[in-house]
């Protein structure tokens, strides 16, 4: 859309009083601080180590067949989703610049036994599914601290633009992450590109250490038992809040009917009706280009004064294009609707993420990331089996409709909840 602990003076939201006004009568427009740049462009050369080891470990499986490739991709993911709760509730006992730096350590340990391991036996089944488990349960603990850094390091005002500058990063680091595993397993094999990962991971290693004084007083939120106790007070804390209700819900159904579009619709639906390898690869790019155009924009221009509304606004758009993209003719008007789709997901991911952070207390930062992240993943899992089962027997650009249909409704119903309709971004005017 592509979604931790500490204490409130770790997250000061100083930027939620206006700017002074300049000369033109216009608000200057706030630069997002150094200190979340570094974090960011840290975060970025660590995830395109992990988007090449993700590329290289389905690779090295898939010589081994598509059962063992499914298991060693089943054995990344299900630790992650089992572990996500607890991962949040953690980051918020200990802090989210801890979590992540143990983190950081963990898969550097991970990667050079791995690289040594590669080297030695090459890449059997074995070793590739105790890579996946290990990296699965790192990601459950690092990802929902990872996630509350733009809170704590920006202020609400400009949350959409860190956000957007992140979302941007992202698409960007996938694109590179596919080609540069591509290059590398071919020339250094398994063990490189653990190599590199040891590399990616040090360096975010470094840039946490260098940020340290921002977080040195933070302190772990107040926990009154056990673990246990702390993720059931993270979800009670989800269920009540009606406005995190609501975003998690429209997040839901935006992971589950949107996010599969380009994964498994756009080629299946590239195969129903003939399209070239190179149309189907046209239509995923311009997907891509519309997420990075319209995060540019929110980057440049900040986010809309009610994000809510935008979010909702993005969604019908990704709807709407998602209903013209099933039935379009030509190859024209094919690829202008994968454009409107990314630009509805990019218009959705940058409005309703910066909701998620801001309508968490900061005690409960990781487990409110930690159930966002488990949400979508979840998502994700029940609806990919569910729509290609769906394809097998009716048309895909029926399967596609359909999606297109509840996108749209849920913008319609998310549109109708006062709390997410109303909701203004610290501030804009009025």
């Amino acid at each position: 859309m592509t979604v931790s602990s500490g204490s409130a003076a770790a997250t000061t939201t100083a930027s939620s009083v206006s700017p002074p006004a300049s000369a033109s009568g216009a608000a200057p427009r706030e630069r997002l601080p150094g200190v979340f740049r570094l974090w960011l462009a840290g975060a970025l050369v660590s995830m395109l180590g992990t988007s090449v080891m993700w590329f290289a470990l389905g690779w090295s499986a898939s010589a081994h067949g598509g059962l063992a490739a499914g298991l060693v991709l089943t054995a990344v993911n299900l630790p992650r989703f089992a572990l996500l709760l607890v991962g949040g509730a953690v980051g918020d006992r200990v802090g989210a610049w801890r979590v992540m730096v143990a983190g950081d350590v963990a898969m550097v340990v991970v990667s050079l036994g791995l690289a040594a391991a590669a080297w030695r036996f090459g890449a059997p089944l074995w070793l590739l599914l105790v890579a996946g488990l290990l990296i699965g349960v790192v990601d459950a603990f690092y990802l929902p601290a990872s996630g509350s850094m733009p809170r704590r390091l920006v202020g609400e005002a400009v949350l959409s633009r860190a956000i957007a500058l992140r979302q941007t990063g992202v698409q960007l680091t996938m694109f590179a992450g596919g080609a540069l595993g591509g290059v590398l397993m071919a020339r250094a094999g398994l063990s490189g590109v653990a190599l590199l990962q040891v590399g990616t991971f040090s360096l975010m290693l470094v840039v946490l250490v260098g940020i340290r004084g921002r977080f040195a007083g933070e302190r772990p939120a107040p926990s009154g038992g056990s673990v246990a106790r702390d993720i059931g007070d993270g979800l009670r804390l989800a269920w009540r809040t009606r406005l995190l209700r609501v975003s998690l819900a429209v997040t839901a159904v935006a992971a589950g009917c949107l996010l599969p579009v380009v994964s498994l619709l756009v080629p299946l639906l590239a195969r129903e009706r003939g399209w070239s390898a190179e149309l189907a690869g046209v239509v995923v790019g311009s997907q891509a280009l519309g997420i990075v155009a319209v995060s540019l924009a929110v980057l440049w221009r900040g986010g809309a004064g009610l994000p809510g509304v935008a979010a909702a606004v993005g969604l019908l758009l990704a709807g709407g294009s998602m209903a013209v993209l099933a039935v379009a003719p030509v190859p024209g008007v094919v690829v202008a609707a994968a454009l409107g789709v990314g630009a509805g997901n990019g218009l959705f991911g940058a409005h309703v993420a910066p909701l998620l952070l801001t309508a968490a207390p900061p005690s409960h930062l990781s487990r409110v990331q930690a159930i966002v992240t488990m949400v979508q993943s979840g998502a994700l899992l029940a609806m990919i089996p569910l729509l290609g089962a769906a394809a097998e027997h009716i048309p895909v650009a029926a399967v596609l409709g359909g999606c297109a249909l509840v996108v749209a409704g849920t913008a319609a119903c998310a549109l109708a909840s006062e709390p997410f309709r109303t909701v203004r971004r610290p501030g804009a005017a009025g």
